[in-house]
């Protein structure tokens, strides 16, 4: 199974985060209020996180659901972000609903830095994601949506790479 992070455990990261982890993969996660973190480790398997970077270290696949482009910017390329150390080769696969530029943003960034993107925002609420049947729709290339399908897979009823 995969080392997995997750970033923003809010109405939907936490339960998202909760079907990857029974799914059975290593995962750690990291939310700005650390007594939702706790709650979460308490719930399901897994590890919490001080910082975002701590929780991306040697992760090969890091999951980021929050609030909106600035907080995605802050837990990705801010001082203690996911980008400071990330894993060659992994792959960054944001949830959050955000703009189209911050997404062209952190893919030319990933480009750049030897490590994969995917903006995947999903759909189908927090019903959704507590049962685990949201739809993912995705923007990115072909092999990190191959390497990234069986952990997307965990929380989802549908999936489509869109390119």
């Amino acid at each position: 199974m995969s080392k997995v992070s997750f970033i923003g455990l809010g109405v939907m990261g936490y339960p998202m985060a909760g079907h990857i982890s029974k799914a059975g993969h290593n995962v750690t996660v990291y939310n700005r209020t650390s007594s939702k973190a706790e709650k979460w480790t308490s719930e399901f398997k897994g590890n919490s996180a001080e910082t975002p970077d701590e929780a991306a270290k040697d992760s090969d696949f890091i999951f980021t659901c929050v609030g909106n482009d600035n907080d995605l910017r802050e837990v990705t390329l801010g001082e203690n972000g996911i980008y400071k150390n990330i894993k060659l080769g992994a792959v960054h696969i944001d949830n959050t609903t955000s703009s189209a530029s911050i997404a062209r943003e952190l893919n030319s960034y990933a480009e750049n830095n030897d490590f994969g993107f995917l903006d995947a925002p999903v759909s189908g609420g927090q019903a959704g994601a507590e049962n685990g049947e949201l739809t993912v729709m995705i923007g990115g290339d072909q092999g990190n949506f191959d390497k990234a399908k069986d952990v997307i897979d965990c929380f989802s009823k549908k999936m489509k790479l869109l390119g």
